[in-house]
């Protein structure tokens, strides 16, 4: 028999999180309770299929009319309220001057945020990119009664002649963006003016004179306020560091394990960044020497598709092919909790907007048994009158024992006194 451990797992604090898999489905999870709690399912929206599957998925979990984009593997995009699943907004696949094939899917998803903050109107920008480098970026206007809402594409570009794009991330300004894929070099675009400012060049050959192809397969933005510093992984397991402002070349790359990177995500405000690989390890790094700070304890049986950082908690999110969601806590790298949700996953987001209403409720009552205490106390204090306690039944039978006892015990020394007396005059007479 093979040998097998148990890990314990403490739970997760409340918190509430959006997977996405192959089928098409969205399911939420949710953790509730102040001292750590089971994540349990929820809900589930959608109808599984396998034309359905999910590519892509952007949140903007703002506390003002959320919204939830997701791109699916038919070339329809859904835009979706995130706290019920109602359907807001559907893009058809004729939205690009006609037909998507299935083969041209959306990799690349992003709704901004900016433009919602800055105008007071129900327009979004949606910005889209496909396999073969077709970006887009829209002007949509979110209705909530009907799904059928206006939508004009604002700017169009291709992003590479050749190649395949894998993947596209946005930093948080929202005003640059990042395209690779198989055969693309890393490239940096402005979205204000549609314009490519910066391409990486490849690393030279080896000792033996090898060419290694280009094939990136995720990556992420480093700092909050500086877009020119950016992580990238590749299919051969190298994790490179590029600098904008420095050179084409990587300032800095090192290998991790065997297998492809999968998924990469950042420490915000930090140089760690968390990295997962096709089979399964998941591990932080500090970016700025490639010194391993430690994997996360719990192996994963799968490819890992996605890690995402909750905006507030310690806590990372991982999903894959194993069908498992697991939230780590990033101090200790131990697993806190993990969800079998069936199908593989390819994306998972946080509502960091989400509150427990228990926790919440709980606070709010806090502060009213205090008062309630306090009152108690003082009724305490002022009662200085002595109160006469009544005896229970059970103390009434063991006194009226004890009572009976003593006269049976003075009974019986009375008979032998008046014996004693007896005898002695019996003595006398003789």
């Amino acid at each position: 028999m093979p040998r097998t451990t148990t890990l314990e797992c403490p739970g997760c604090p409340p918190l509430r999180a959006l997977t996405f898999d192959s089928l098409g489905l969205i399911k939420v999870i949710e953790a509730r309770g102040e001292h750590g709690g089971v994540p349990k399912v929820v809900e589930r929206w959608g109808d599984p299929h396998s034309s359905n599957c999910v590519l892509a998925a952007s949140i903007d979990d703002s506390q003002n009319d959320p919204l939830l984009a997701v791109a699916r593997k038919n070339g329809l995009t859904d835009i979706l309220n995130p706290l019920n699943g109602d359907l807001r907004v559907a893009i058809s696949k004729a939205g690009d001057s006609g037909a998507q094939p299935e083969d041209d899917g959306i990799v690349g998803l992003h709704l901004f945020k900016r433009q919602r903050e800055e105008s007071s109107s129900r327009s979004r920008t949606l910005l889209t990119c496909t396999t073969k480098g077709k970006a887009s970026m829209r002007s949509i206007e979110v209705t909530k009664v009907s799904a059928e809402s206006s939508c004009s594409t604002v700017k169009s570009w291709n992003v590479c002649a050749s190649g395949t794009i894998a993947f596209s991330k946005v930093d948080i300004s929202e005003k640059f963006s990042l395209f690779g894929g198989k055969g693309v070099e890393v490239n940096v675009w402005d979205l204000d003016k549609c314009e490519k400012i910066w391409t990486a060049k490849p690393p030279p050959k080896n000792s033996l004179g090898i060419f290694t192809p280009t094939w990136f397969t995720s990556a992420a933005f480093l700092s909050i306020d500086d877009h020119r510093k950016f992580v990238a992984g590749t299919n051969d397991h190298q994790v490179r560091l590029y600098d904008t402002s420095a050179q084409r070349r990587p300032v800095m790359s090192f290998d991790f394990r065997e297998t492809p990177i999968k998924a990469v995500a950042e420490e915000p405000d930090s140089f760690n960044i968390y990295i997962g690989n096709g089979s399964g390890d998941l591990a932080s790094v500090d970016i700025r020497t490639g010194k391993l700070l430690g994997c996360f304890i719990g192996k994963c049986s799968g490819s890992i598709r996605s890690i995402a950082r909750h905006p507030t908690l310690p806590i990372i999110a991982s999903c894959g092919l194993d069908s498992y969601l697991r939230f780590w806590d990033i101090k200790t790298r131990q697993l806190l909790s993990a969800v079998f949700l069936k199908q593989h996953l390819n994306e998972v987001v946080f509502d960091s907007a989400f509150a427990d209403k228990e926790v919440a409720n709980a606070a709010a009552d806090a502060p009213m048994l205090e008062i309630q205490n306090g009152n108690d106390t003082q009724e305490d204090a002022t009662e200085t009158l002595p109160v006469k306690r009544k005896e229970a039944p059970e103390e009434k039978d063991r006194s009226k024992k004890k009572k009976s006892k003593e006269n049976e015990e003075s009974k019986k020394l009375k008979s032998k006194k008046k014996r004693r007396a007896k005898g002695d005059i019996h003595d006398d007479a003789s």
